[in-house]
């Protein structure tokens, strides 16, 4: 960029330059030259007064007075022009000013020239610099090595990295046996559940170098730069002798390669082709070990996928709830957190928390903390940085919203609240709040659903009537005509969840067991499913409707206490919904 701007600069100084050195030309030559109607330059000459005239394929001629007065004048261009002025006993001198105009052109074809060549040569140097510093790789400080006791949860990834960790500690064990080292390990899974922790701490282990990339580190603009820094990469770790490679986001690197197709990425099939040689090439118990991670394993080129390069491939999920507690512990070790808080309690209320997320939240709670001067984080900034998490700050001034928009927002929080508590009991509804939000919303409500492997068909459809349960609910008190746009997102969302039942999961008894990511757009007509999933939402929300209907007076009276409390906590949520039905 520095260049960039260098070379922008020495340009516009030299066509500054060049304009001012013609204009001083073209000034000198016309300073003190009056010009004179070709009239009276014909007068002067009939009355014998013309000494000199010079003649040249320029507009203009210069007229020399005996008086020694020049001037210049119209050029006739006539043919027998010369011959009158010698008939006139005037002296004539031809002169050629082609060059004279030419010269300023020249210098500045010359100096763009100049610049050009300047630029090209410099470009080379820059790239050929680029392409050395680029291809190098940092190895990361390893005076700090993390162990997997510093990573909490994932037990199950750490126990299969253990295995791995073993091998490169005792190999003659394995040789002895003629098991050969994996080559490399797929960490795959949602983001911030902890991938690159668990690498690092697997070096750590193991005590081994640790090589950590980015997979867009090799996405290049210079042709066969990404092969080259593979190759470098996987130079320094054979030199370091036993280590482990790191690659994240290995997606943007190893996308499955286009084939045919004219439109492909030569570059970057150039990129992995030289990330499958180098791992092929590893010689038996060499003790390196590539660790790779993705949240994509979906679009992994099937070629990085085989025996003999990522060996094996480990999810790490979301943490479960004593995943979740031991990483809440492990994050308030160098925090002072009060007696009265109860990461139990915590871990129970952040279900879909990833690793990442939590750590976040003991971070804005010690934030919290600090702001108020406080001595030790308390149960009450955990609260609020669980809330800032999860939907943002409150906003601070609500004296602009009206007493109607915040009636709708009462009853389409308690809708979806009621729906929940009605179809979904083994749920929790944790708060429910009609205070926007710097996140952009209106209102919300926590629904925290029990931990589970895996999703039935009936807890699809009873999440798919918690996300209409807002627009039921508008619908019912305000009239169909008065429903509002705070339902955008739930009918996002549902709309989401009811074309996976159908499209994906095999769970509508029309479009049957059918994955249609598979048949992909193979002459489909897509609208078989646009009409299951319109029928299927449709009588959803008329199921919705019912069900608040039958129990309007509860949701009557949660709207009214929002109104006037704004916050519902779960224990008031839940005396309110038992006291009324």
């Amino acid at each position: 960029m520095r260049l960039n701007n260098k070379i922008k600069i020495t340009l516009s100084v030299i066509v500054i330059f060049t304009l001012l050195l013609t204009g001083y030309i073209y000034i000198k030559n016309r300073k003190g030259i009056e010009e004179i109607p070709y009239t009276l330059f014909l007068t002067h000459v009939e009355m014998g007064l013309v000494e000199e005239v010079v003649l040249s394929n320029n507009e203009k001629i210069k007229v020399r007075l005996e008086n020694g007065n020049v001037f210049v004048t119209d050029n006739p261009r006539k043919v027998n022009f010369k011959e009158e002025l010698l008939l006139n006993n005037i002296k004539v001198i031809e002169k050629d000013e082609t060059i004279n105009q030419t010269i300023p052109m020249i210098l500045t074809v010359s100096i763009m020239g100049f610049i050009l060549f300047h630029i090209s040569r410099n470009m080379s140097k820059q790239a050929a610099k680029e392409m050395s510093q680029m291809s190098k790789i940092d190895t990361e400080n390893n005076t700090k090595r993390l162990k997997f006791s510093d990573v909490a949860g994932n037990e199950e990834a750490k126990e299969a990295l253990m295995d791995l960790v073993d091998f490169i500690k005792n190999p003659d064990a394995y040789i002895k046996l003629g098991a050969r080292l994996p080559r490399g390990v797929l960490l795959y899974g949602p983001p911030g559940t902890g991938k690159t922790l668990l690498a690092k701490a697997m070096a750590g282990e193991a005590g081994v170098p640790f090589f950590p990339v980015s997979g867009s580190d090799f996405v290049q603009v210079y042709a066969g730069l990404g092969a080259s820094r593979i190759r470098e990469l996987f130079k320094k770790a054979k030199e370091a002798g036993k280590s482990v490679i790191f690659i994240d986001e290995i997606d943007s690197l190893g996308k499955k390669r286009q084939g045919d197709n004219p439109s492909g990425s030569e570059e970057g099939d150039r990129t992995l082709n030289a990330l499958l040689t180098e791992m092929s090439g590893f010689n038996e118990n060499d003790g390196i070990i590539v660790v790779a991670a993705t949240n994509r394993i979906d679009i992994l080129d099937e070629a990085l996928l085989r025996p003999g390069r990522f060996d094996r491939q480990v999810e790490v999920n979301l943490p479960d709830v004593s995943g979740r507690y031991k990483i809440l512990k492990l994050h308030s070790e160098n925090k002072p957190i009060s007696k009265d808080v109860d990461l139990k309690k915590l871990a129970l209320d952040t279900v879909y928390f990833s690793g990442a997320k939590l750590e976040n939240l003991m971070n804005e709670a010690a934030i919290y903390a600090a702001k108020e001067k406080s001595s030790e984080i308390t149960s009450d900034h955990i609260n609020r940085a669980y809330y800032t998490v999860l939907v943002g700050d409150e906003k601070k001034d609500r004296s602009a919203i009206q007493v109607r928009d915040k009636e709708i927002t009462a009853f389409h929080e308690a809708g979806h609240a009621l729906v929940t508590k009605l179809v979904a009991k083994d749920n929790r509804v944790t708060k429910v709040s009609i205070i926007p939000s710097t996140k952009g919303m209106g209102g919300f409500s926590i629904n925290l659903p029990p931990d589970k492997m895996y999703q039935s068909k009936k807890d699809i459809l009873s999440n798919i009537m918690i996300a209409l349960g807002g627009r039921a609910a508008e619908e019912i008190i305000f009239g169909k005509d008065l429903v509002t746009t705070g339902a955008s997102s739930d009918l996002e969302k549902a709309t989401e969840m009811t074309l996976s039942m159908i499209a994906l999961l095999g769970m509508d008894e029309e479009t049957g067991l059918v994955n249609y990511n598979v048949v992909g757009n193979r002459n489909l007509d897509n609208k078989l499913l646009l009409n299951r999933t319109k029928e299927t939402l449709d009588n959803l929300y008329l199921e919705t409707k019912k069900l608040l209907m039958e129990n309007i007076k509860v949701l009557k009276s949660l709207a009214k206490n929002l109104i006037e409390k704004e916050v519902l906590n779960e224990e008031e949520i839940n005396y309110l919904i038992t006291s009324e039905v």
